[in-house]
């Protein structure tokens, strides 16, 4: 490729990946108003912890409903108009949930009803990240030459851990010198409301993008697929990828299982395992964690800026490293770093002990994710599953993700007030047990092009 190629990829990658931007803005931006939301609502209303981390987990309802929708939305109107519609969520959600009073509520006055309303806007951002999460890494996939795909799918991971990091600084800034009382009167409004910057953000840039070859080429499009491949690749290898998309679809409609349960099942505890290790405890409930350590609330919240730091550093690191290394090493690695990072953690629960130990062991921890299993995950779903199936299969991927996702947030509270120790521990042997699975069942995939992962599956049906 050339570099006028080459740019042009990276620039229609860089606006899907605002997708992803949004998937990590939405889903940390509830560590900052988490201990105000329970004071506006839980406490005053006297509700129990569980209902506060239901609360605090809603959006993830509304993730597993858009990644189970996903398929039918990527396959009926497209990988981009997909991803309009998640934009058009974002930001419908980011003024929901910033304002419920609106229309029917007087503000200021907290109720059951009105806790109901606002979590129905978290459900419908929730539904706009579960078919971002989905449908971004497969637009970038489908859109990118195989010997970049890695590094370029990974780029959405990068783009969900900066829209972590920019809403952890934005949560710090907005309650830094401000009264307990006023963050939790107001500061938690603003922090939700931020998000409507990046999402009209991409709403906009993503009516400037194609459609997808892949896309085009199923629905019998076929001189607009080649216009796109021509623009990626020379006119040899355009022509010859798009035979090789053309042939993989040239058959009778094919079935979820006709490359066999397997894959399919591999797609689903990649899913499973990349949430099961506890990832999102980490993103959603660092503040508070870093407050049982004795930080105030503005220091705990600057201690996850350390955090997020920490994260974009480490899934660069996967970036400049998964094309060259491969992404099994690279998920084997991760759990053994991660493992060290849970079992650290949960040692020192059962000993009392906390301190600058435990952010330590927490870095170490999110620093072995962010390597493998946040990055990687998402590059072996852009490709293991075939053309014809893609959207049913990473749909119900995704959908196993986020039901993962919701189980351990929400089970987080009264996880941690059993015992910290046991929590932790749990973690970590999840990770020893993610590492084994990839060693067992997970495929190679660097280097190759999607069809040619589709014809290894044959042989192997």
């Amino acid at each position: 490729m050339n570099s006028k190629r080459t740019m042009y990829v990276v620039l229609v990658t860089m606006v899907a990946t605002l997708g992803g931007l949004l998937f990590g803005y939405d889903t940390a931006v509830i560590s900052g108003a988490e201990g105000s939301l329970q004071t506006y609502f839980a406490d005053s209303l006297n509700l129990s912890p569980l209902i506060h981390g239901l609360t605090v987990s809603s959006a993830l309802i509304g993730c597993i409903i858009g990644g189970l929708i996903s398929g039918f939305f990527a396959n009926r109107v497209g990988r981009k108009f997909t991803l309009i519609i998640a934009a058009v969520l974002f930001l419908l959600s980011a003024l929901g949930s910033a304002y419920p009073e609106f229309l029917f509520f007087e503000a200021g006055d907290p109720s059951v009803a009105l806790l109901i309303v606002f979590n129905i806007y978290r459900i419908i951002g929730g539904i706009g990240v579960g078919l971002a999460s989905a449908v971004a890494p497969m637009y970038i996939g489908e859109m990118a030459p195989p010997n970049i795909r890695g590094r370029l799918v990974s780029l959405n991971q990068f783009a969900i851990i900066f829209g972590q990091f920019v809403v952890y600084f934005v949560n710090w800034g907005i309650a830094r010198g401000q009264t307990a009382e006023w963050v939790d009167a107001l500061g938690w409004r603003y922090m939700f409301a931020s998000e409507a910057i990046p999402a009209a953000l991409f709403l906009l840039f993503m009516f400037m993008v194609p459609e997808t070859p892949r896309y085009l080429v199923s629905k019998n499009r076929d001189d607009k697929a080649m216009k796109i491949l021509s623009r990626i690749y020379d006119q040899t290898m355009a022509k010859a990828t798009f035979y090789e998309i053309n042939q993989s679809f040239d058959k009778s409609k094919e079935k979820l299982f006709a490359y066999g349960k397997l894959i399919i099942i591999v797609g689903i505890l990649l899913s499973v395992f990349q949430q099961f290790v506890g990832i999102n405890v980490a993103l959603y409930y660092a503040p508070r964690i870093f407050e049982s350590m004795g930080a105030a609330r503005d220091a705990s919240l600057f201690q996850t800026i350390i955090m997020g730091a920490v994260n974009l550093i480490f899934t660069a690191i996967a970036i400049m490293t998964v094309d060259k290394f491969g992404r099994k090493p690279l998920l084997i690695i991760g759990s053994i770093g991660m493992t060290i990072g849970m079992f650290g953690v949960s040692a020192l629960a059962f000993t009392g002990t906390i301190g600058i130990s435990t952010l330590v062991f927490i870095i170490i921890y999110t620093a072995s994710f962010m390597m493998s299993w946040g990055p990687v995950v998402w590059v072996l779903l852009s490709e293991i599953f075939p053309n014809k199936i893609r959207g049913q299969a990473l749909a119900i991927a995704v959908a196993a993700q986020w039901a993962a996702n919701y189980f351990i947030s929400s089970t987080y509270p009264a996880m941690i007030e059993f015992s910290g120790g046991l929590t932790y521990g749990f973690y970590g042997l999840m990770s020893i047990l993610s590492a084994l699975f990839v060693w067992k069942f997970v495929p190679e995939t660097k280097g190759k092009t999607l069809e040619e992962i589709e014809m290894g599956l044959k042989k192997v049906k």
